[in-house]
């Protein structure tokens, strides 16, 4: 859950940052044409400039606004080369004293700003000098410096801004990391929590039954070799569940990282594992068909798990009946089916199925195949027993 809600916050912030580009995009191309069209037409009230000519020179002086936002250097330099070539190429008409139209000089002074926001700041101190030498070259009279000093207070104004939103976004982004920080000890409180309360509950009373286990044959009377051999099987089996227990135990209280070298059981420990389920008295028979080859730990992991839980369901809901448990080989895929006969009408666990069959048993062993990418389905059988049937996919060994 918490990371489909991660997955949607950053979803959110990246359709709100097209958006504001796609918005910002609009609202640049609309103030272009709005100067093209004022400057096109006030041209030649500026300089002497024949008709054919107005509509390059006005788009020359306008058009590189268009770069404000992406490339404000390139803009400025295509901005700069016509404020170089108007003033020496055409004649300025009588009663204007700048070498410039006032949109011309607009965008430059726009496109400057962006360089001093956006770009390297040695690509800053060149527009910024080039800039002030243009104006220093080109405005008559002491003008031209009073432009200077302008541009070198835009300039700095400029660089703070950009100081500003350089220091939002690293104070954004400490916050950021600050917050999940804060969810990830959360979780790892939680995980510790419930550590102690699997330690506190079922690692104790698994270590109690263990302890019974063993010394009832010392405790109680008249034991015969069967009861014996019945009460080493059931520590063996709560010795097993108690070692599960604490490496669970260990994941928990750790950062959410498996251990490194912490054996998991695989293929090599189905054996064991049928052999286990038969001194505990299930009537198990098992069939192989084909050979597994070489199998990823993943799946090999899987299908001892499913195996485990439904082996475990069929002992717990259906005792005295028969267990078939198959394994089916193929170049592709293995698939994994445990059958069980009704239980004996002596020992029948009622309401049994239902709760296996709504159970975190199934649950765990359906979300383990689907993570492996394949599928489990489990139902009750006609004849009142119950089947597991699982589909894997053999994916290459790493």
């Amino acid at each position: 859950m918490g990371d489909v809600n991660e997955l949607a916050v950053s979803g959110a912030r990246a359709a709100g940052r097209l958006g504001r580009g796609r918005w910002g995009t609009i609202t640049v191309v609309a103030v272009t044409l709005i100067l093209y069209a004022i400057a096109w037409p006030t041209l030649p009230l500026t300089h002497d400039i024949s008709p054919p000519l107005l509509p390059l020179i006005s788009g020359m002086a306008v058009f590189p606004f268009l770069l404000v936002l992406v490339r404000p250097a390139l803009g400025w330099a295509v901005c700069a080369s016509a404020a170089l070539i108007v003033p020496v190429v055409f004649e300025r008409l009588p009663g204007y004293d700048y070498p410039w139209q006032v949109v011309h000089i607009l965008v430059m002074l726009a496109l400057v700003f962006a360089v001093a926001v956006r770009e390297e700041i040695r690509i800053v101190l060149v527009v910024w000098v080039a800039t002030v030498l243009l104006f220093a070259a080109f405005v008559p009279g002491s003008d031209g410096w009073g432009w200077g000093i302008g541009i070198s207070a835009l300039v700095v104004f400029g660089l703070l801004v950009r100081w500003l939103v350089v220091s939002r976004r690293q104070l954004a982004r400490e916050e950021e990391a600050n917050e999940l920080e804060r969810a990830r000890r959360a979780i790892l409180e939680e995980k510790a929590h419930i550590a102690r309360d699997l330690h506190d509950i079922v690692a104790h009373h698994m270590s109690m039954i263990v302890v019974q286990a063993q010394s009832a044959p010392y405790r109680l009377p008249d034991v015969n070799d069967e009861v014996r051999a019945e009460f080493d099987v059931i520590g063996a089996t709560a010795r097993e569940a108690l070692n599960e227990i604490r490496t669970l135990l260990g994941v928990l209280r750790s950062d959410g990282q498996l251990p490194e070298h912490e054996p998991q059981p695989g293929l090599d420990r189905l054996d064991d594992l049928f052999e286990s389920s038969r001194r505990a008295g299930v009537l198990l028979e098992t069939l192989v068909e084909g050979s597994p080859g070489r199998v990823s730990d993943g799946v090999g992991l899987t299908v001892y798990r499913i195996l485990q839980e439904s082996l475990a369901n069929a002992a717990r809901h259906a005792s005295g009946a028969a267990v078939c448990a198959r394994l089916i080989w193929e170049p592709a895929t293995v698939t994994v089916e445990v059958v069980n006969g009704p239980a004996t009408a002596a020992r029948r666990d009622p309401g049994g199925a239902a709760d296996r069959s709504g159970g975190n048993g199934i649950r765990g062993m359906a979300e383990r195949a689907t993570a492996m990418g394949g599928q489990l389905v489990a139902h009750p059988r006609g004849d009142g027993g119950f089947e597991v049937r699982a589909v894997l996919p053999l994916l290459p060994t790493a």
